[in-house]
């Protein structure tokens, strides 16, 4: 670990993990959920709001900073926290997936990816070199190599080339990487392929360091074959740095993969499903729209500190059906808020020894035998 830098196991249930990741902006414990602020702004949500819903870091996105305002802005304002008012630790994605999901005519060379822009078109390239530029530029405390992501279920030819070019990037990212106050994590790749993935972290640790991803999941494999994925990748990461599970997900995937030994987590779907009156509870997901919640008086969770369990169920529905934007903001709090307390449970699970038990209760409750919406 560079200076400023720690990761510390508190207890371990199995292969499931409950630790310490120390940065230059702060300490937070894992199982750890980073909501996303992809531009600098978590949708909806103030910074001040993020931080009361238990959020201890915070990811935004370096393909999307670079295009707006860039990270000469950023720079100026004394790096990500401080531009968007947080205090706490930040996390960077190198933008790999966004160039591939995002951006038009995109062409991928050994050199790096090229593109043209989806906001306005403009040419533009992403290399392992350039993207170290930016995400030191911007600051966060921890920076991610940038690799080449490609959509499941693809041939394993394909899925070899990308990992096999992800960990040549990786190298190159490690070898551009110069800021002693900022953490690089590698990114694991290999598809669905047992045998790629043990191969992509035995590449990474011959490179070493700080910490270690595992991507290219959640890209259409379906739940399955993402948590089978994990349990046969973990084994191969280093048991002293933070593991993180790139852009995953629902609650009950969260679940699977705090058992299978994941640390962090980041994803849009708080915010987004909250925008679109779904809302996540113990006793399963909402469906706030639904006219069964038009008379209810009670509130999404009794026992829920956020600011919309102050309301009533009636009236989060009323707001989302006038069309108010109140409706929105409240739901994705609470959906933020959640979701912290999901991986306190889970910790605290962890630290007691009852994982098991406390995962088949949460599943059981969450889900069921389908996760339908009420």
């Amino acid at each position: 670990m560079q200076p400023g830098f720690s990761f510390t196991l508190d207890a371990t249930d199995a292969a499931a993990r409950a630790g310490v990741l120390t940065t230059p902006h702060g300490s937070v414990t894992t199982p750890l959920f980073m909501p996303v602020a992809t531009a600098a702004t978590v949708k909806g949500v103030d910074i001040g709001r993020v931080a009361e819903t238990g959020a201890g870091m915070i990811l935004s996105n370096a393909y999307h900073l670079h295009l707006r305002p860039g990270e000469e802005t950023v720079e100026r304002a004394a790096g990500l926290a401080a531009f968007m008012g947080w205090r706490g630790p930040t996390l960077t994605d190198s933008g790999g997936y966004q160039v591939f999901s995002l951006a038009k005519q995109v062409r991928v060379t050994e050199d790096g990816a090229f593109f043209r822009s989806h906001i306005d078109g403009t040419p533009a390239a992403f290399t392992p070199e350039n993207s170290m530029r930016i995400q030191e530029r911007i600051g966060a405390d921890v920076a991610m190599q940038m690799d080449h992501v490609v959509a499941l279920p693809a041939p394993r030819d394909t899925v070899a080339d990308a990992m096999l070019r992800s960990a040549r990037w990786a190298a190159r990212c490690r070898a551009a990487h110069r800021r002693d106050d900022q953490a690089l994590f590698g990114i694991v790749q290999g598809g669905l392929e047992p045998d790629l993935r043990a191969e992509s972290a035995s590449r990474l640790r011959e490179i070493g360091f700080p910490g270690y991803a595992v991507g290219g999941l959640s890209v259409g494999e379906g739940p399955e074959a993402m948590v089978a994925t994990l349990h046969a990748t973990v084994p191969h990461l280093p048991t002293d740095r933070p593991r993180y599970l790139m852009g995953v997900g629902q609650p009950w995937d969260i679940v699977a993969a705090v058992v299978a030994g994941i640390d962090m987590f980041d994803c849009v779907l708080p915010t987004r499903c909250g925008r679109n009156s779904l809302v996540y509870t113990f006793d399963g997901p909402v469906r706030l729209r639904n006219a069964r919640h038009a008379a209810e008086q009670a509130p999404l969770e009794v026992d829920c500190p956020c600011v919309a369990c102050r309301h009533s169920r009636s009236y989060l529905r009323h707001l989302f059906l006038a069309g108010e934007m109140l409706g929105p903001v409240l739901a994705s709090i609470h959906n933020l808020t959640f979701y912290q307390r999901l991986v306190r449970r889970l910790r605290d699970a962890i630290v007691t020894g009852r994982l098991a038990e406390t995962s088949r209760d949460l599943l059981s409750r969450m889900v069921g035998d389908s996760p339908a919406t009420a």
